[in-house]
C-alpha cells in the first residue's frame, strides 16, 4: 500500500504539480530570461512534456495587449 500511494505522489508532482510551477516561472521569465536561462527552461519543457501536455488546453499563450498611447 505505501508503494502504491509513493507512486500516486510521484506521479502527481511529474504531471500536474511541477508542470504548473514550471507554466508560472515561464509566464514570469519569458521575456526577460539570459540564454543561459532560457536553455534550461527548454530542457525542462522537454523533460516535463508529459504533463505540459496534459495543462496544454488550459494554457493561454498569446502576447500581451499592447498599450498604444493616444
Amino acid at each position: 500500500m505505501m508503494v502504491a500511494l509513493l507512486y500516486l505522489a510521484l506521479a502527481g508532482a511529474y504531471l500536474l504539480v511541477v508542470p504548473i510551477a514550471l507554466m508560472l516561472y515561464l509566464n514570469l521569465r519569458w521575456y526577460t530570461a539570459t540564454s543561459f536561462e532560457r536553455g534550461f527552461m527548454y530542457f525542462m519543457v522537454f523533460f516535463f512534456f508529459p504533463g505540459l501536455l496534459v495543462l496544454s488546453p488550459f494554457l493561454n499563450f498569446r502576447p500581451k495587449r499592447r498599450q498604444i498611447q493616444t
